[in-house]
């Protein structure tokens, strides 16, 4: 079984994949990290995250059994990896791994900007998480205190405006619900509400489809 969920930042659609996956005994990618990891690759090596050439380059040479994932959740490297995500041969460089990912039994849970529409169309199931842009901030900022990390929530929510602005108006792979794809607004949800919520969704769509 794959389960493709898409949203924008701080939607809670990461939480809900790792519950998700563990519910149902299933592999879970954050492919948001990947593109985190290329970003992480470029300012590392002093280069600017929307420098096409050597973004590639790092996107092909990802290790992600070596991903830090406390270290790739930083604001700066969201802020980077939002800019290195919108270039066309970076996506591409990276749709063969998050598809055989997704492919190898017993099936994964895969949450991202692009899942159900580009990554696995045919998922058996389809999430699109959203919450409004103040909720997503608030969010975000508690889980940068809670890192230890001074930030100003009125700057987080900036970033996220500007983030959703990028990543529903580029020209390759936009984030946009797919069409099959069920809309899970966690707005008023807290993560209890939203994974049962989530689980629901999956149980009536595994049993139109015949519990696949």
């Amino acid at each position: 079984m794959i389960i493709a969920i898409d949203g924008p930042a701080a939607s809670g659609k990461g939480t809900l994949g790792k519950r998700l996956a563990g519910h149902y005994g299933l592999r879970h990618l954050d492919t948001g990290l990947l593109y985190r990891a290329v970003a992480k690759a470029l300012l590392d090596a002093g280069k600017r995250p929307d420098e096409a050439d050597a973004a590639v380059a790092a996107a092909r040479a990802l290790e992600p059994a070596t991903f830090d994932e406390a270290a790739l959740k930083g604001p700066a490297i969201g802020e980077a990896a939002s800019l290195v995500s919108a270039i066309p041969d970076v996506r591409a460089a990276l749709v063969t791994f998050q598809r055989d990912f997704a492919s190898k039994p017993p099936g994964a849970v895969v949450d991202g900007r692009d899942i159900g529409t580009v990554i696995c169309p045919d998922a058996d199931v389809k999430l699109f998480v959203t919450a409004t842009p103040e909720v997503r901030a608030s969010r975000r900022t508690a889980e940068y205190r809670g890192q230890g990390r001074d930030i100003d929530q009125a700057t987080v929510l900036a970033d996220i405006v500007a983030r959703d602005a990028r990543d529903t108006g580029r020209a390759i792979s936009p984030l946009k619900q797919a069409a099959d794809a069920h809309l899970l607004d966690t707005t008023n949800m807290d993560i209890s509400t939203a994974i049962r919520a989530a689980i629901d969704i999956v149980e009536a769509s595994r049993a139109g489809r015949g519990r696949a």
